[in-house]
């Protein structure tokens, strides 16, 4: 590996250098790295100053400290990785309810076309065990907000497990947490409006689709699992036009 002098004592170029030697090759997963003193001569910085990228890079996930031995490169995905990438999400979201819609269906439409791809028969049975679950809390006498929030969340991340994916299904964890609350509100209106039946056969619609591994009907079936607060309905399908009423409105 190779390591140049930089212009300015600062972290930022050292965390930098360390990228690029990553993306070219020159470092590789399980790498031991250079001592801090060997690692300061060669960038011509201070020690505090590579202790300190060192220290970001060990938080990000990038390398780990194995004392007493070094420092080494991380071997594979780590979920300190996804850190970053929810708080820089978070930070620049802004208001934009739209935009984290959109991410949320990106994440899982990708996912539930490799299940319909990859994953067998007797994998994607397992499935109706959640959307069982997803279907008592909905039909209870007084649903619940919370028990249909939760078993509405666990059908959507046994499907995301069933794409054998750690850094997906990670990913995903992150956008469920990003969209929260906006889930949390929906599945409060449908509630409200006596809708938990047709909330959950949207569910049994997309677990049928899996199960025939109808990759056409997918984009659009995952919309109409995300209910969301409209001014004029009360509460809407995202497959559904903003004009149209639902039947009997």
């Amino acid at each position: 590996m190779e390591f140049h002098r930089i212009q300015t004592n600062t972290v930022q170029q050292i965390i930098d250098a360390f990228t690029e030697q990553l993306l070219r090759g020159s470092l590789r997963p399980g790498d031991q790295i250079p001592t801090e003193v060997e690692l300061a001569e060669r960038f011509g910085v201070a020690r505090n100053t590579v202790r300190e990228a060192i220290k970001i890079l060990v938080a990000m996930g990038v390398l780990e400290i194995r004392r007493p031995v070094g420092t080494f490169v991380c071997q594979g995905f780590s979920e300190p990785m996804i850190s970053p990438l929810l708080y820089g999400v978070i930070l620049g979201r802004g208001d934009s309810y739209d935009e984290l819609m959109d991410l949320r269906e990106i994440m899982e439409t990708g996912p539930m076309l490799t299940v319909i791809r990859n994953a067998g028969e007797e994998e994607i049975a397992t499935l109706s065990a959640p959307l069982v679950a997803l279907g008592e809390a909905c039909r209870r006498e007084e649903p619940s907000v919370e028990e249909v929030f939760l078993r509405d969340d666990s059908f959507h991340e046994a499907v995301m497990a069933l794409a054998h994916n750690r850094m997906v299904e990670r990913i995903a964890a992150t956008v469920r947490t990003m969209t929260h609350d906006m889930r949390y509100e929906s599945v409060s209106l449908m509630l409200r409006e006596g809708r938990a039946e047709e909330l959950y056969q949207a569910h049994e619609k997309l677990y049928r689709i899996l199960c025939d591994r109808d990759v056409a009907a997918v984009y659009e079936q995952i919309r109409s699992t995300y209910f969301v607060p409209d001014p004029e309905t009360g509460v809407r399908s995202l497959s559904q036009p903003r004009e149209e009423r639902f039947c009997g409105e």
